[in-house]
């Protein structure tokens, strides 16, 4: 039951909140949005084709992975963008070069600021919230770290904490043990040292105080499944719903680098994504606290357009999802051919830079500016959002 004063509390005007959920190994995205128009797909396809008959259709000529029921009903409502031939050129299909492309928004030097961490350091100046960022998972991801930014990571928030068996004075007196081990006051450089682990952990320690509060204050009629990805979800949802001011969150899951099996691997994996995903939106509507929300689906590729098989080897040009209440709908990109004349080396050739869809983001609904973010000037997309 949604209490009165978070129902007022949540229906005023909020800032605008951008999750990441991240698609870990290259997923395959012409069996997540299948192409059955074109008469390539099938002579491409001829193991883990998803035939016409069992996908989910939505559009002319087009049709979800026959376990994406629930994120139909985005397109269904309007409020799902799709982004078929994200890319960028000169593409890299090792998973750790290209994935690190994606959260650096670098692809031809090798950089270790993330994009979503500058993206932090913009909203944040003068770092008044140590979690304007929270990433869910294990770890935290390259594309949220910058130095001297501080962002939060979390594997799971219920009992969530540094050093969480001491009490407060005990857990600060740790911190500065522990930097006082790996910093010496006698070396010059100890002072570097102390100050970025020294405010790193006061950081984790104002972090861990602050979402701590959130498990105890939420309530919903929403039942998240028990995979980790839902309870990840869940965890953006309680924090959200905190009203701590958290703007950025990030998510992952995993197992997408389908070479063998991909028809078993796809069918669990997308049925996880799409359940998960759907419950997040209604746990988010349920509290009138959706509006402010939306949510970026990205892998760092896609798959070889011919299967191998029995699965799909690494490729180049893959697919974006936008989605949110006040996210309109549609395709945003033309499909790319998947004639041979067409391809790129057996690949779907890209059709717009990631960066593009960064930059629509960052300028249209965080109301950033996303050069300095993205190293660059990159062309938009026009009409993705509402207001």
């Amino acid at each position: 039951m949604v209490t009165e004063e978070r129902t007022k509390k949540n229906s005023e005007k909020k800032d605008p909140v951008f999750v990441v959920l991240q698609l870990s190994g290259g997923n395959d995205f012409m069996s997540t949005v299948v192409p059955y128009n074109d008469p390539h797909y099938f002579e491409f396809r001829n193991t883990v084709g998803i035939p016409e008959e069992d996908a989910i259709h939505f559009t002319n000529g087009y049709g979800f992975h026959p376990t994406m029921g629930p994120m139909k009903a985005f397109w269904d409502e309007g409020n799902m963008a799709i982004f078929p031939g994200t890319g960028y050129p000169s593409p890299n299909r090792s998973h750790f070069r290209s994935m690190d492309i994606w959260h650096t928004a670098e692809p031809e030097t090798l950089s270790s600021e993330g994009w979503l961490g500058r993206t932090i350091r913009e909203l944040d100046p003068n770092k008044n919230n140590v979690v304007t960022g929270v990433s869910f998972g294990s770890g935290l991801p390259r594309a949220m770290y910058l130095p001297g930014t501080p962002a939060i990571s979390v594997s799971e928030l219920e009992g969530y904490g540094l050093l969480t068996s001491l009490a407060g004075k005990q857990q600060r007196q740790a911190i500065k043990a522990f930097t006082r081990m790996y910093a010496p006051e006698e070396f010059e450089e100890a002072s570097v040292v102390w100050d970025h682990i020294g405010q790193t952990g006061i950081d984790a320690l104002t972090g861990a105080d602050m979402l701590k509060t959130a498990p105890p204050a939420y309530t919903s009629t929403i039942e998240y499944g028990g995979d980790a990805l839902s309870q990840s979800l869940k965890g953006i949802a309680q924090v959200h719903l905190s009203g701590i001011g958290t703007r950025i969150f990030y998510a992952q899951l995993g197992g997408f680098d389908v070479h063998g099996n991909q028809i078993q691997m796809q069918n669990q994996l997308l049925d996880n994504m799409s359940r998960a995903v759907r419950d997040f939106f209604d746990d988010l509507r349920e509290h009138n606290a959706s509006e402010e929300v939306i949510m970026m689906i990205f892998s760092e590729f896609g798959r070889r357009i011919k299967d191998n098989g029995n699965g799909t080897d690494h490729g180049s040009g893959g697919g974006t999802f936008l989605i949110g209440d006040r996210v309109n709908g549609g395709f945003y990109e033309e499909y790319p051919s998947l004639a041979p004349e067409d391809q790129l080396e057996g690949d779907m050739h890209f059709k717009h830079d990631f960066r593009s869809i960064y930059s629509t983001v960052l300028e249209q609904w965080l109301g950033v500016n996303p050069s300095p973010i993205v190293n660059g000037a990159f062309d938009q997309f026009e009409g993705v959002f509402n207001k």
